[in-house]
């Protein structure tokens, strides 16, 4: 069997791995090492979580033990998707590369670009940056990209996804022609395949799994559930997660809840939370220090699920996660795969279950039909009580109005016929009192003057009192 110490590593670097607690190197690992240690260029495929990090992370710090950095001049370059990843291929260089002088510089968003400025000034040996955010500070006249000997582009099926294959190109212009080019991949789409055919020169290919393949120490399961009504799904739907929570008990000790909308993410969390589960939110719309804050409480257990969105799904490496839950089924049938990556990493056991409804299994099929295989069906943990509710309280107009056609119809009848008498007396004297009595009483005392009534009363001028002929005949 193959062991770190037979890649010839340096030893420094072997020192830091041993340190870490590895003997045996990955298969993708054993696989890809050798062929970068000699300079030639990479392009790997393996599922996710089995150590792709390393692969690159490893070689690239034993080939630039030897040189030195120059002001604004990285001397590799490593490209993640998400912040997320590049801060996990941070820590990763931090861990390897602990007993070498060799520096290294976060660019992601979310951080001050005038930190990140004064580190790409003083020089860095290893860049790891998002490919907006290394444009951004390449557009300020802040970087130069031309002496880059070593380029890493990590999770390139992702970097497809997410819409970064037009930087990535661009950023492949701004490099050296003679670097050498690492490029890892859980899935090959033939868009990636143009790209390695273009920009890596006779790669070596190294393909531990058959692209698109789930673990199999992953125990996988999915729930076929129709709600008792429409109206009712989502909250239903939160009602099975719990349900297989519940079922699971002391066995699932974390888990990662994927959703596949932002809003989603968080009114889950907030349910789980509301029902007593220590659980948090992680997507794009939270600022990096809450996202690296979130994370970071879950890698040390201070929080058991993470609520997240398909941010989280790619290359993070949290070796411990017990199970999975896909609260949605993925829109991409890749996305699974990832998803379910997240749990039996590193040779351990793990659970992954989806709650399919019938809008999704079209998406789910597409799933059986990636991974070519069907996803075992599991009952649902939970039953729904629906017409015990429906008689306890009224759910529509009709059953608010049930007990009014079990009266007796003379009493409505009389009712009826009494009725037009009582309103055809009292609002008579409600109006009779209302228009006239108070007006008159307002305006008498509008018109009253130490107890003498003024204008048209005791003072009536005498013509007004004379009849039409008289006034004709005084005319």
């Amino acid at each position: 069997m193959t062991k770190f110490a037979d890649l010839k590593l340096d030893p420094k670097v072997l020192k830091a791995v041993e340190s870490a607690g590895y003997e045996t190197p990955t298969p993708i690992q054993a696989g890809a090492i050798p062929p970068a240690l000699e300079g030639k260029d990479v392009l790997g495929i393996a599922q996710t979580g089995t150590g792709k990090t390393a692969s690159f992370t490893l070689p690239m710090i034993s080939m630039l033990s030897k040189g030195r950095a120059r002001a604004r001049m990285p001397r590799s370059l490593v490209l993640a998707p998400t912040r997320e990843l590049a801060a996990q291929v941070a820590e990763n260089f931090d861990i390897y590369a602990k007993n070498t002088k060799l520096t290294k510089a976060l660019l992601i968003g979310g951080v001050s670009f005038k930190e990140q400025d004064a580190l790409i000034d003083r020089g860095v040996d290893v860049l790891i940056a998002t490919p907006g955010r290394l444009l951004d500070h390449f557009e300020r006249g802040k970087l130069l990209l031309t002496g880059v000997q070593i380029m890493v582009v990590d999770e390139a099926d992702r970097m497809l996804d997410m819409g970064f294959i037009p930087d990535i190109e661009r950023i492949f212009s701004l490099t050296p022609f003679t670097r050498q080019t690492l490029f890892f991949s859980a899935t090959m789409a033939p868009e990636i395949e143009r790209i390695t055919n273009t920009f890596l020169s006779a790669p070596a290919k190294v393909e531990v799994a058959r692209a698109a393949t789930t673990g199999e120490n992953i125990q996988q399961g999915v729930v076929m559930y129709k709600a008792s009504r429409k109206d009712r799904q989502a909250k239903e739907k939160r009602e099975v997660l719990r349900a297989l929570i519940e079922q699971e008990g002391e066995a699932c000790s974390n888990a990662i809840v994927f959703c596949n909308r932002k809003t989603d993410v968080d009114i889950v969390a907030k349910s789980l939370k509301k029902h007593g589960y220590n659980a948090e939110p992680i997507h794009g719309d939270l600022d990096q220090s809450k996202r690296m804050e979130v994370l970071s409480g879950f890698r040390d257990g201070d929080i058991r699920f993470l609520c997240a969105s398909d941010v989280a799904a790619r290359g993070l490496d949290i070796p411990n996660v017990s199970h999975v839950f896909n609260f949605d089924v993925p829109s991409h049938a890749e996305d699974y795969v990832h998803r379910i990556g997240r749990t039996g990493r590193a040779g351990r056991k793990g659970k992954a279950f989806m709650i399919c409804v019938p809008q999704d299994e079209k998406n789910m099929a597409d799933i059986e039909r990636l991974v070519n295989n069907e996803i075992p069906r599991v009952d649902s943990p939970y039953a729904p009580e629906a017409p015990k509710a429906r008689d306890s309280k009224p759910t529509s107009g009709k059953s608010s109005r049930a007990p009014k056609k079990s009266e007796p119809a003379k009493p409505a009848e009389k009712a009826k016929t009494d009725a037009p008498a009582e309103r055809t007396e009292a609002p008579k004297s409600t109006r009779s009192t209302s228009r006239k009595t108070t007006p008159r009483q307002d305006n008498t005392a509008n018109r009253t003057k130490g107890g003498q009534v003024i204008g048209m009363g005791d003072h009536l001028p005498s013509f007004i009192a004379l009849s039409f002929e008289e006034r004709r005949e005084a005319g």
